[in-house]
């Protein structure tokens, strides 16, 4: 063992740093966790509202990999419940089903504009984009051109708040690999069969029964139980090295500022914040490097509606131009527990923003009514309808792949690797790579096991071909498709000096 008895100081308090903590407490490892906020569970928090449960863009729980499955359930137990996914697309006033069917797109469409889509896809099949560098070119390779500006454009320019053009392939590497225009014809005709490696294609999926916070308060409940320290309301404010090692965290607090020192430190603190902590100062080039990564962040505006039924989705993407709104969860479909009353429905609806624009700025009130305006001109509700609502505002939700981002967050990581020895990053905004939360999950669960003396290469994580968002093609028997995409990682040097 390489740590046997140093204490490990931990980063974030989300599913990547929890599962970290996890993780060295089963192998006796002390580790203390801090964490900015006064919630665990980062991006994947619950929030409450007079009894109405949320979360910040909706978390499904659905993973290939066996050890984070079997850790869910470990968690959770019987409140670990099973669901339907049901989501559509609002598109010109029409909902079609997502995944896309072949026969709904006609039917919604129209003869005429179906059989152009169809002639687009089979020119982007004879005359593709012989480079694949933005999501743009990614997609319309996939799916044509045509198909690509219906469904996809709008959407992702939401999301992001800029071109597709500017948006790097990576992101639809990751997110939506495997799935394609044959694939989506496949799943209409045969129900998903041989659709499985397509995690965009799922028909069911985990959830906890009172959103995904109650998995990390369970979980943080347990490691404090156990002897861990799980510190909230802690804001890193420096992290002091020496000699190529982090020697100890300071945090600001209401008791003051503290000092945290260890052995060995894991991070999933956002990259550029990790940068600017540092003490002594990041060389000039690799603050700049930090400085340039962006990141999208996140509206959510909860309507509590006086009707028992109002979709039956969990979520649709709402793909209209003439609407903010980006998407609406119906949280009542997740679990029936996010809602006390059940004559009564909650909706979340999302809106993609950056820190500081016009949106981000206006206050509940202005945000309220933009939502109750938008939601009635979409035809879901009437205003008599609405009862309450509330809004929750989550900064650097999501990393953005725009152009350099690759090459900024190489430069931080050889950095890191060289001259912070013992400090490994984890996570979404830890890696500032868009991670599912169960890629999240294994980085931690791979960096606890390096803190004891393992030397797994955590950037592996969703970046081979068996990583991203497909299961293996052609794997028929069950065994397969349990088994995580490869046991053992390669083994790499973690430090590069």
């Amino acid at each position: 063992m390489k740590n046997p008895s140093g204490k490990v100081v931990i980063i974030g308090a989300g599913p990547a740093g929890l599962t970290a903590a996890y993780e060295l407490s089963k192998q006796g490892c002390h580790s203390v966790v801090l964490e900015s906020d006064h919630i665990v569970g980062g991006l994947a928090r619950t929030i409450d509202y007079k009894g109405y449960l949320f979360d910040i863009g909706g978390h499904r729980f659905f993973s290939k990999w066996s050890e984070v499955n079997e850790l869910w359930r470990e968690i959770l137990g019987d409140k670990f419940i099973e669901r339907q996914r049901v989501s559509r697309i609002l598109y010109r006033g029409r909902f079609y089903l997502y995944p896309l069917k072949p026969t709904d797109v006609l039917l919604g469409m129209g003869f005429l504009e179906s059989v152009q889509i169809l002639g687009s896809y089979l020119r982007s099949c004879f005359f593709p984009y012989p480079t694949e560098d933005t999501l743009e070119h990614w997609v319309c390779n996939r799916f044509g051109k045509r198909l690509y500006q219906a469904f996809f454009k709008t959407y992702t320019e939401k999301v992001w708040g800029v071109p597709c053009s500017e948006i790097h392939a990576d992101w639809a590497a990751q997110r939506i690999k495997g799935l394609s225009f044959l694939s989506t014809l496949r799943n209409a005709l045969f129900q998903n069969k041989g659709n499985h490696h397509v995690k965009s294609l799922i028909s069911s999926f985990h959830y906890p029964e009172r959103g995904p916070g109650q998995m990390w308060e369970v979980l943080a409940q347990k490691l404090q139980d156990s002897g861990q320290s799980v510190l909230l309301g802690r804001r890193v404010v420096r992290i002091c090295h020496a000699a190529g090692r982090v020697t100890n965290v300071f945090t600001q607090s209401e008791r003051g500022e503290e000092s945290h020192r260890g052995a060995d430190f894991i991070s999933s603190m956002p990259l550029r914040s990790l940068i600017r902590a540092l003490d002594p100062v990041a060389p000039d080039e690799v603050r700049q490097a930090a400085e340039s990564l962006r990141y999208r962040d996140f509206l959510t505006v909860v309507l509590i509606i006086k009707r028992k039924h109002v979709m039956r989705d969990n979520w649709i993407y709402i793909h209209e131009p003439s609407v903010k709104v980006g998407r609406i969860q119906n949280l009542k479909n997740w679990s029936p527990a996010m809602v006390p009353d059940q004559d009564k429905t909650s909706l979340a609806l999302e809106y993609f923003v950056f820190q500081g624009d016009e949106l981000w700025d206006r206050c509940d009130a202005d945000l309220l009514e933009l939502a109750t305006r938008e939601i009635i001109q979409l035809g879901l509700v009437s205003r008599e309808e609405i009862e309450d609502g509330t809004v929750v505002r989550m900064p650097k939700a999501y990393p953005m792949y725009d152009n350099g981002w690759s090459r900024n967050v190489d430069r931080i990581r050889q950095y890191v690797q060289s001259a912070l020895g013992n400090l490994q990053v984890v996570g979404r905004n830890g890696m500032h790579k868009y991670n599912n939360q169960d890629h999240s999950m294994m980085t931690a669960l791979y960096a606890a096991r390096n803190v004891m003396g393992a030397d797994y290469d955590l950037w592996a994580v969703n970046t081979e071909p068996e990583y991203n968002e497909e299961q293996r093609e052609n794997s028929d028997s069950a065994e397969e498709l349990r088994r995580p995409p490869f046991a053992e990682p390669p083994r790499v040097k973690r430090r590069v000096a």
